[in-house]
């Protein structure tokens, strides 16, 4: 196979042609480090070793670019590398984060709880599922959460009064604040109890 030409792409891509055909996208400066040059003959165990080292590089690029928006937990930042990267690639690249400490469940968890209880308001239940569904690994929850001190009242209350407080008077409208905030993972006996602090209407 010959390299019949090399043409500047997007995003520090080149299209690479191999026996006057268009082959591939490869990464310019993988291209330019496996000495690719137009006229020289390549073998398909080079072509493969570019292709490898080019996914390899454009992974790892697109894993620190998504990092530098804001932080992410391994599962997260893995299933955003598999859709574009084969699974050994992106495996390795999560791995090479890590262990430069750019990603880090433990400390991406706590933040995550903290951002949970002061932004959102969340229940203790509802903090359990949202890590879980981050990929945070249950014995790292049950660590943070021990650590935690999470008042579902006060979160209740919290809740109440930035969004329901004029609202508990009217049943209908009642009933929906109850639900949703049954849906934040609170139980319906803390709600009756914390709902009875502003009404004296009982029957939910």
């Amino acid at each position: 196979m010959q390299i019949t030409a090399i043409e500047p792409r997007k995003k520090g891509l080149s299209a690479l042609y191999i026996d006057g055909e268009f082959a591939m996208k490869l990464d310019t400066e993988v291209i330019l480090a496996h000495r690719f040059d137009v006229g020289r003959e390549i073998t398909d165990e080079a072509l493969h070793d570019c292709v490898l080292d080019s996914d390899r590089k454009r992974c790892k690029d697109k894993a620190m670019w998504l990092i530098s928006f804001r932080d992410h937990s391994r599962r997260e930042l893995l299933d955003k590398l598999r859709k574009d990267y084969p699974e050994d690639v992106a495996e390795a690249a999560v791995d090479r984060l890590e262990e430069l400490g750019l990603i880090d469940d433990g400390r991406y968890a706590r933040r995550y709880t903290a951002d949970l209880i002061n932004l959102k308001h969340l229940s203790e239940r509802g903090i359990r599922q949202k890590l879980r569904e981050k990929g945070i690994d249950r014995d790292l929850i049950d660590e943070i959460l021990e650590e935690t001190e999470v008042d579902e009242d006060e979160q209740i209350r919290t809740i109440i009064e930035k969004k329901y407080a004029s609202k508990l008077n009217d049943e209908k409208l009642r009933r929906r604040a109850v639900a949703a905030l049954q849906r934040l993972g609170f139980s319906y006996q803390s709600i009756k109890s914390v709902l009875n602090e502003y009404t004296d209407i009982e029957e939910y």
